[in-house]
């Protein structure tokens, strides 16, 4: 085999002689790179950020930020990342580097007081100065304190902060932050990284990394990666690894055989038909997210509501249902689109739909061997649809409760109702029994009242330190009266 290697700020690197599980934060740390800090250890604080060369959605290659805590390094073998040292643009000999564009104004600005968060936020900042449609607007100007062509989450330079949701900072504020993000202007023609998006972006390495520790193996393709399931049927399947990532980190755990399927080319295709979209199950939710480019807008509310940018960066629908949790945010939104999913083993195919997947808490219909190779969502879709997620913060965090409504509503009256309810079961569930509480029935005040308190009683919600099960079941009837409230007047029009 080919000694596993990464690029490091331009440099080829071995891989060699870390663990297969260690992570890129540590791996970078361990050999001097110590901008890249472990602040949580679980995606949730940025500090660890770095840029990573992935296929495009408008060029050859986006620079995409990605939590370095959570991706073993064995599944980067080949490819290319840039840390928060590698920004800087080296000077003459004896002269200190000159700052990226985006360090600079952080530090004229005042983004940084400790310093512990900086680094992240400059990665993180730096993949969204590169995105090229950004690019493309900030060409309008780049006054941070102009009026017109901004809102409070998007600078008149084209910069969405969302790009900085999974950054967190404790001392400096993030006024100053924000300030910095809406400063900077468009790359130059020399930019040594903006004239990076026009190559292509490194080929996924077939990859069998072993130690002691363990092997990790990126098969080549989808028939391989089947092959080697059925042979290793106690394999842990990785994708973004931001689950399993977080199971290394905060709860030790290891395996002695890693699968790794997100480059998988079977499992990154998004096609478009005349009855069915159809998304593979390794793309990332921010590849869906501007591939589809709103035409789900189901999955259009969904997707800012899900965790952060650095975390959609690397996480799959695959990933999200292949846990198989009850509080995952795409399963109530899928189930209301009446999703199915095609599996796959070393023998074939079978379409399952998801209302049938979920078996228990954290089981599923899944068999040993078997892949989510990609999701299907049937066409038309329904016109009348809400994602309502119910948690402590507004982004970034864990649902209490998550319903998902699709109607088609005509002449006013409730034509077909799916629902799709997450964090009040063992699994997440179809509200079967609202869904025929409203349908047939006008789309009228004392239908929606009734329905809701049908809603009510869905699932068996649990009371934890999120929320009380009280607490969850009045939410899901509260759920319905506000999409009531907001479509009424566009229904009945």
């Amino acid at each position: 085999m080919v000694e596993a290697r990464i690029t490091v700020n331009g440099k080829s690197t071995p891989i060699s002689p870390a663990a297969p599980q260690t992570t890129v934060l540590d791996f970078l740390r361990d050999r001097g790179l110590t901008g890249t800090k472990e602040g949580c250890a679980e995606g949730e604080c940025g500090a660890c950020s770095v840029l990573v060369a992935r296929p495009g959605v408008n060029k050859p290659t986006d620079w995409v930020a990605v939590n370095a805590c959570l991706v073993p390094v064995a599944s980067l073998d080949g490819q290319e990342i840039v840390t928060s040292e590698g920004l800087a643009t080296a000077g003459e000999p004896g002269t200190a580097p000159a700052l990226h564009p985006v360090q600079e104004e952080m530090a004229v600005r005042g983004g940084s007081q400790c310093g512990y968060c900086t680094p992240g936020f400059v990665c993180s900042m730096a993949a969204e100065y590169y995105r090229p449609d950004r690019c493309a607007h900030a060409a309008t100007g780049t006054d941070a304190d102009a009026a017109d062509g901004h809102d409070a989450e998007h600078g008149p330079n084209g910069f969405d902060l969302h790009s900085l949701s999974g950054n967190l900072c404790r001392c400096t504020g993030y006024r100053p932050i924000r300030d910095a993000a809406f400063a900077v202007g468009a790359p130059t023609e020399d930019d040594p990284l903006a004239q990076r998006r026009e190559q292509s972006a490194p080929e996924p390495a077939a990859t069998e990394y072993t130690r002691d520790e363990g092997t990790f193996v990126r098969p080549g393709s989808l028939a391989d990666a089947v092959r080697l399931l059925r042979e290793r049927p106690d394999a842990v399947v990785v994708a973004g690894s931001t689950d399993w990532g977080v199971e290394v980190n905060i709860r030790s755990r290891r395996a002695d055989y890693v699968v790794a399927v997100d480059r998988l080319p079977e499992l990154r295709e998004l096609r478009v038909e005349s009855d069915h979209i159809e998304i593979g199950a390794a793309q990332t939710l921010t590849e869906i997210e501007r591939r589809l480019d709103g035409e789900v807008p189901l999955l259009a509310e969904l997707f800012p509501q899900f965790a952060s940018r650095l975390i959609r960066n690397s996480a799959t629908l695959g990933g999200n249902l292949g846990t198989g949790s009850p509080i995952g945010d795409s399963p109530p939104v899928l189930l209301a689109l009446e999703a199915s999913l095609v599996l796959a083993d070393a023998d074939g195919e079978r379409v399952v739909p998801l209302a049938d997947y979920f078996t228990g808490y954290r089981q599923s219909v899944r068999r040993p061997g078997e892949l989510i190779r990609a999701v299907r969502i049937p066409l038309p879709l329904s016109p009348v649809t809400a994602f309502h997620k119910i948690a402590k913060r507004r982004f970034d965090d864990i649902s209490s409760v998550a319903v998902a409504f699709a109607l088609d509503i005509e002449d006013g009256v409730v034509r077909k109702a799916r629902i799709g309810l997450g964090g009040v079961a063992a699994t997440p569930i179809r509200a079967l029994a609202t869904e025929a509480a409203l349908e047939g029935k006008p789309w009228v005040t004392e239908t929606v009242e009734a329905a809701a308190q049908v809603l009510q009683a869905q699932g068996t919600p649990m009371s934890d330190h999120r929320a009380s099960s009280e607490y969850r079941a009045a939410m899901l009837g509260q759920s319905l009266l506000k999409l009531h409230a907001q479509t009424r007047e566009a229904v009945s029009s």
